[in-house]
């Protein structure tokens, strides 16, 4: 069931709704703050919607990133299991 969870970023309130786990939200949150705090530091400046658009494009680019990698990852053992599956197929 969603509910309703407050937090703070650079001095602002947000609300947000969701059905992830306290720990989720937690993760997730902090893994933003890190994200726009890295963005604010490069550009020397407070939070802007310029600023939160970058850091918005840099998480999504670790995102893309994060999907390739798990992409290769699972073709990868999908090829070692055909190899194993036939090694197996062959001892038989």
């Amino acid at each position: 069931m969603a509910r309703s969870v407050k937090f703070e970023v650079f001095g602002q309130e947000y609300s947000l709704n969701t059905e992830m786990e306290d720990a989720e939200v937690q993760e997730v949150l902090d893994f933003v703050r890190v994200h726009l705090s890295e963005t604010c530091r490069a550009t020397n400046v407070l939070p802007s919607s310029r600023n939160l658009i970058l850091a918005s494009l840099n998480m999504a680019g670790k995102y893309v990133q994060l999907r390739k990698d798990f992409e290769a990852y699972r073709n990868k053992i999908d090829r070692l299991n055909d190899q194993i599956r036939k090694k197996i197929e062959d001892f038989v």
